[in-house]
């Protein structure tokens, strides 16, 4: 039975590894850019992707994007599925709220995405399904969070609540894909006000 100094253990590392900003690293590694003074000054890729290095943007999600599954991944072999969950919300809070950086971290978008992803694979495919057709079809990286999120938080209350078999989630899972999709989408309260605004910026290629 694994004790409940290790499970501390296990959360603090996940929210330390959730905390390492990536896009700050790498664009400060191979760039002469402040990511601070680009677009919304966030740390995560689409504003990586605002600096028009787009290589930079790809490295930066799929760092992101590790934070949340290695915690699952290897909690989950270690001490089970339901606190493999909860270090997958502690990564993403940790991405959020990073210490060093006066808790002025990302969105969680990338993070929170593969941390479904390694929850919960049909849910995690149908969040990452829902976010390109929405960013394809109107090219807003929040509205396209948002819906992606919003989606997934639908169909795991409604598949639990109406016991359909398609998508199995223990009550942690269900809490814990909830707790982080319902943050990931305040962290967008911004971008809510941009896009009923018609201020929101649109995802785009070029520097």
């Amino acid at each position: 039975m694994l004790s409940d100094n290790m499970a501390v253990i296990y959360l603090v590392l996940s929210f330390g590894i959730g905390s390492i900003p990536f896009g700050l690293i790498l664009t400060r590694l191979f760039s002469d850019i402040n990511l601070r003074q680009i677009g919304s000054g966030n740390i995560g890729a689409t504003n990586v992707l605002r600096t028009g290095r787009k290589g930079l943007a790809v490295a930066t999600l799929l760092a992101d994007a590790l934070k949340g599954g290695i915690a699952v991944l290897c909690v989950d072999m270690l001490a089970g599925e339901n606190l493999a969950a909860l270090c997958g919300l502690a990564a993403v809070l940790g991405h959020c709220f990073p210490i060093w950086l006066k808790f002025r971290g990302g969105k969680g978008v990338a993070t929170g995405i593969a941390t479904v992803l390694a929850i919960n694979w049909q849910l995690g495919l149908i969040c990452i399904t829902v976010w390109l057709v929405m960013a394809m079809l109107f090219r807003f990286s929040s509205l396209s969070a948002l819906a992606g999120f919003g989606v997934t938080i639908l169909l795991g209350w409604g598949t639990t609540l109406f016991d359909t078999g398609l998508i199995e989630l223990t009550s942690g899972q269900l809490l814990v894909i909830s707790l982080l999709s319902a943050l990931v989408m305040l962290r967008h309260h911004q971008n809510i006000i941009r896009l009923f605004a018609g201020t929101e910026t649109k995802i785009t290629f070029r520097k």
